[in-house]
C-alpha cells in the first residue's frame, strides 16, 4: 500500500479517536502540498478530511469535502476511493436531511448509494481502499434500513480482509459483528409488524455471525470485538432456544463492555436491552423484565438510532400490557400502525433503489461494450475507433484555437523482431511501448494503437517544448527495456486544434523521417 494511503488511513483512525482537530489541519496541508490548492490533493486525505469534518460536526463542510474527494478519485482513475466519495456524500446528506428537513432528500441519497456500488463494478486493487468502500455503502443502506442491501455490502468488506495484503487490524471481526448487529435490528423490526418468523430466522443469522466474530477476533481490539461478538450471540438466544441462559449472558457482555468503556448511553447497549427484557420476561421473571426496560427507556436521548427506540418503547409498552396496565393498549396499536407504515416507506425505498441498480447495471454494461469497442485488446490503449471519437470531442467550436501536439511513435525494425523472436515476443514489445508511452505523456493525454507498430499520441494544450520532451523520455524508455531489443522513431507536430488532422499528417511525415534518419530519436515538425 502507498505512504499516501497509509498516512490517511492512521489519520482516519486519529480522527474516530477523539482527535478530529488535529486530523483536519494535517489532512488540509497534505492536500495543499503538490499545488497549494486543496482540492487538487490526493483523494485518501480528502476521505480524512470528510471523516474530521463530519466528527467536527459540520455536516455541510463534510458534503463538500466529499465533492472534491469525488473529483480526485476521478483524477485518479480509482473506482474504490469513488466509491467511498459517493457514500460518504451520501451518509453526510441522510444525516444533515435528519437536522434539516430542507436538506432531506432520500432520492439523492440512494442515487450516490447506487453509484457508489456501480463504480466498484470496476476493479479496485487495493483491498483496503476495497473494504471501506463496501462499507460505507453498507453503513448507508443500514441507515435506510434496507437491510437486504446492505448484508451483501458488510459481507463483501468481509471478504476484503481475507487478501494476503490485507492488515490484521481486527477489521474481520468488526465486520461480522456489523453483520450480527444488522440481522438483530432486523430482527427488531421484524417482530414490530408482526412477522415472527422472518424475525427468528434473522436472529439465527445473527448467532451465526457472531459465533464467527468470536473465532476471528484479532487486532489491537480483539478483547473489545470478542465481547462484542458474544453480546450479540447472546441476544441471538433471548427469542429462540436458549431465553434463560441470554438472561444471564447479556448483562455479564454488556458489564465487561462498560469496564472497556462503553457508555450505557451506547447504541450497541442499548440494542441489546430488549433482547434483555425478552430474555427475562421468557424465563419467568417479568418484574426483572419491566426494571430492565424502564431503565433503557430512561437512557435514550434524541440521538439514538429512531429503530432502536421504537424497539425499547414497544417492548416497554408490551410488558406493561402484559401486567394489565390500562393505558398501553392504546400506545401499543398507535406504535404498531406507525411501524406498518414505516415498513411500508421502507419497501417503497428499496423498490427505487433496486430500480436504480438494475439501470446503472445495464448502463454501465453498455459502457464497458462501448469502451471494449473503441479498445485495443493487446495493448489495452485505445484503438482507431476510439482515436476517432477523442478527436470528435477535441474538435469542439470553444476549443478551436487551443494548442495541440501530435506524437506518431512506430516501432524500428519490428518485422524483425517477429521473425527472430516469435510473434508473442512481438506481442509483448508492443504492450511494452504501450505501457511506456501511455506513463510518459501526462493525465488527459490521449494513446491509440492505430495498428501494427504504429502508435499515436494526443496531447492537448502542449507547446513544442513539451511535446519534444514527451518524444525524447518516450524514445529513451524504450531504448532502454532490458528485456527486449526494441527502439522507436517519433515524430512530433504542433499547432492549433481546428489544424489537428494537419498535425496527424506533419506528425507521421516527422516520424518517417526520423527513420530514414536512423531511428531510435523524435523529429519534430511544426505547422
Amino acid at each position: 500500500m502507498d505512504e499516501v494511503t497509509l498516512g490517511a488511513l492512521r489519520l482516519l483512525e486519529e480522527a474516530q479517536a477523539g482527535g478530529a482537530a488535529q486530523v483536519l489541519t494535517a489532512a488540509e496541508s497534505a492536500l495543499r502540498e503538490p499545488t497549494g490548492q486543496i482540492g487538487d490533493g490526493p483523494a485518501a486525505m480528502h476521505f480524512a478530511r470528510v471523516v474530521a469534518l463530519t466528527r467536527l460536526g459540520d455536516l455541510r463542510a463534510a458534503i463538500d469535502a466529499a465533492d472534491l474527494m469525488l473529483a480526485a478519485a476521478d483524477r485518479e482513475g480509482s473506482a474504490g476511493w469513488r466509491s467511498c466519495a459517493l457514500s460518504l456524500r451520501a451518509t453526510r446528506r441522510l444525516r444533515l436531511g435528519g437536522q434539516d428537513i430542507a436538506e432531506y432528500d432520500i432520492e439523492a441519497v440512494l442515487r450516490d448509494l447506487v453509484s457508489a456500488e456501480t463504480a466498484l463494478l470496476a476493479d479496485e486493487p487495493n483491498p483496503v481502499i476495497t473494504g471501506n468502500a463496501h462499507t460505507g455503502i453498507a453503513i448507508g443502506y443500514a441507515q435506510l434500513r434496507l437491510y437486504e442491501l446492505a448484508v451483501p455490502q458488510f459481507e463483501a468488506a468481509y471478504q476484503a480482509t481475507r487478501h494476503a495484503s490485507y492488515p490484521d487490524n481486527g477489521n474481520r471481526a468488526m465486520w461480522l459483528c456489523n453483520l450480527a448487529e444488522l440481522n438483530l435490528i432486523w430482527a427488531l423490526e421484524l417482530y414490530q409488524v408482526g412477522r415472527i418468523a422472518e424475525a427468528e430466522r434473522h436472529s439465527a443469522a445473527a448467532q451465526e455471525y457472531a459465533t464467527r466474530a468470536v473465532a476471528e477476533a484479532s487486532g489491537p481490539k480483539a478483547e473489545v470485538w470478542r465481547l462484542s461478538a458474544l453480546l450479540y450471540e447472546a441476544c441471538s438466544r433471548a427469542d429462540r432456544q436458549d431465553p434463560a441462559g441470554a438472561a444471564v449472558d447479556i448483562p455479564r457482555y454488556t458489564n465487561l463492555l462498560r469496564i472497556h468503556g462503553l457508555p450505557e448511553q451506547h447504541q450497541e447497549i442499548l440494542l441489546c436491552r430488549p433482547f434483555h427484557a425478552v430474555a427475562l420476561r421468557r424465563s419467568g421473571r417479568p418484574e426483572e423484565a419491566l426494571r430492565v426496560i424502564e431503565e433503557a427507556v430512561a437512557l435514550l436521548s434524541p440521538e439514538t438510532d429512531c429503530l432502536i427506540s421504537a424497539a425499547v418503547h414497544r417492548t416497554h409498552a408490551v410488558l406493561l400490557a402484559a401486567t394489565g396496565s390500562a393505558g398501553a393498549r392504546p400506545g401499543l396499536t398507535y406504535g404498531d400502525t406507525l411501524a406498518e407504515l414505516l415498513w411500508r416507506q421502507r419497501h417503497h425505498w428499496l423498490h427505487t433503489a433496486m430500480t436504480m441498480q438494475s439501470y446503472d447495471a445495464l448502463r454501465w454494461q453498455h459502457e464497458q461494450a462501448e469502451r471494449a469497442a473503441r479498445t485495443d485488446p493487446l495493448t489495452g490503449v485505445a484503438n482507431r475507433r476510439g482515436l476517432d471519437k477523442f478527436l470528435r470531442d477535441l474538435a469542439r467550436p470553444d476549443a478551436a484555437d487551443h494548442p495541440v501536439a501530435v506524437l506518431a511513435v512506430d516501432i524500428d525494425r519490428f518485422k524483425h523482431i517477429n521473425d527472430s523472436l516469435g510473434h508473442s515476443t512481438g506481442d509483448d514489445v508492443l504492450r511494452a511501448v504501450a505501457q511506456l508511452l501511455t506513463t510518459n505523456v501526462r493525465q488527459g493525454d490521449f494513446v491509440a494503437r492505430l495498428g501494427g507498430d504504429e502508435f499515436v499520441a494526443i496531447l492537448p494544450g502542449a507547446d513544442a517544448t513539451l511535446a519534444r520532451l514527451v518524444a525524447q523520455r518516450t524514445v529513451e524508455a524504450v531504448a532502454g527495456l532490458t528485456a527486449w531489443p526494441a527502439q522507436v522513431s517519433v515524430g512530433v507536430a504542433h499547432g492549433p486544434a481546428y489544424c489537428l488532422d494537419q498535425a496527424i499528417s506533419h506528425a507521421d511525415s516527422a516520424m518517417y523521417a526520423a527513420k530514414r534518419a536512423g531511428g531510435n530519436q523524435a523529429s519534430c515538425l511544426a505547422l
